[in-house]
């Protein structure tokens, strides 16, 4: 409890220490409030803003959320099969390392214009953006068995599903785990493209609007959310990670 505390004493005194340099800069610089507002400025934006801030946060949390479970899901259902079918090997796997080179965010203003400017063009591009560093890494864990191992499995005489499930799944998690951080970073990035590249709501959108009417304390606010939902949404998922990467040897 008190290592929890003191990651989050410092946590708190790191924040002040960048609002104050924020502010010192402002005030030293005379920059105007158009161009850098102060975080005084930006909170009672935030403040006054709330009720909107809410409504668009909604909407890109929804399609965070949602293009995440998607992502990860049919992530770990490739890799899966992927271990378990050298036919499918052959056939996906070259496809999976095509389509890591091309960028998905260039893909984006085609997605909207297939899917529009609703939630699920927002989803798609999470989901793609995620797919292929939870595939590859679940992957490359589960074809990295020891040799101790797939020898033991193979004295059992394991079939292959069980091989999988028994043995394979269980060594890769900490690889499955990578994996997952890596897209817990870039879905907050990809949902906020999405709605820049083309949207009617979300934080995106209120970010584009606010830039364009010259309203940057707005802009500043929406981007503090949005700060907000990512690292909540790491904190959380890392929570879940080192549950699922705790080792049991220690526990029997």
């Amino acid at each position: 409890m008190s290592a929890a505390l003191g990651a989050g004493l410092r946590a708190v005194l790191a924040l002040a220490f960048g609002l104050a340099l924020w502010q010192a800069v402002v005030w030293a610089s005379g920059v105007p409030p158009f161009i850098l507002p102060g975080p005084v400025r930006v909170a009672e934006s935030l403040w006054a803003n709330a009720p909107m801030l809410a409504q668009n946060a909604r909407f890109t949390l929804f399609n965070l959320l949602t293009g995440l479970a998607a992502g990860i899901t049919l992530g770990v259902a490739t890799a899966l099969n992927l271990a378990l079918s050298p036919g499918a090997r052959l056939l996906v796997r070259p496809m999976l390392i095509f389509a890591q080179a091309v960028p998905v965010f260039a893909l984006a203003p085609v997605i909207t214009l297939w899917l529009g400017y609703g939630a699920p063009s927002k989803i798609v591009i999470v989901m793609l953006v995620i797919y292929f560093p939870v595939t590859s890494a679940f992957f490359d864990g589960l074809m990295r068995l020891p040799a101790p191992l797939a020898d033991m499995a193979q004295l059992m005489r394991a079939t292959p599903v069980r091989r999988l499930i028994w043995v394979q799944v269980p060594h890769a998690l900490p690889s499955l785990a990578s994996g997952l951080r890596l897209a817990v970073v870039y879905a907050p990035f990809a949902v906020i493209i999405g709605e820049w590249v083309g949207s009617s709501r979300g934080l995106g959108y209120l970010m584009l609007m606010a830039n364009g009417r010259g309203q940057t304390d707005l802009m500043f606010a929406a981007l503090l959310v949005l700060a907000a939902l990512g690292l909540t949404l790491f904190f959380v998922f890392e929570g879940v990670i080192k549950r699922l990467t705790r080792p049991d040897q220690g526990q029997r």
